[in-house]
């Protein structure tokens, strides 16, 4: 049960929001290792040409599940973190039409993974799916990311 690896915290970053914290999951090797496994087994056989992830936390799932798939990683940065040749990505896909797997740690509103998927598809990919560790229903953000499937492990 991974869940148990969430902590909780309350009134984080202002009152009235309960942030979940994967920073127990993430010392937990086992945990971790296990996060990592269940992403790898829902799309070892989808066709993934590449794996792109949000900065930051979200490059800490996208890069041992591209090293497990063998799979390009693609970093995506805010504007001006990057020193080369960038489409607001850190770089153009080999291929157009690539099949791009999109990973965050977290999602809530959708609004950095929607930002994600523009990217993608921006530098000729084809976004493939969107995966997260955590996903606070409540809000929504999977709407937003219509008509994208989305998976979570552990939702809120």
């Amino acid at each position: 049960d991974l869940s148990q690896y969430i902590r909780d915290i309350p009134d984080f970053p202002k009152p009235g929001i309960l942030f979940k914290d994967i920073t127990p999951l993430l010392s937990n090797p086992d945990a971790f290792q296990e996060s990592v496994r269940r992403l790898t087994e829902r799309y070892q056989n989808e066709g993934i040409d590449a794996v792109a992830a949000a900065e930051a936390r979200g490059f800490l799932f996208a890069a041992p599940l591209a090293l497990v798939l063998h799979k390009p990683l693609v970093p995506l940065r805010k504007p001006g973190k990057l020193p080369y040749r960038t489409h607001h990505l850190a770089y153009d896909l080999e291929t157009a039409g690539a099949r791009v797997l999109v990973v965050d740690d977290l999602l809530a509103t959708g609004g950095t993974m929607a930002a994600a998927c523009h990217l993608v598809k921006k530098a000729g990919g084809v976004v493939a799916g969107c995966c997260v560790l955590v996903e606070l229903e409540f809000l929504k953000g999977r709407e937003l990311l219509q008509p994208h499937a989305v998976f979570s492990i552990l939702r809120y």
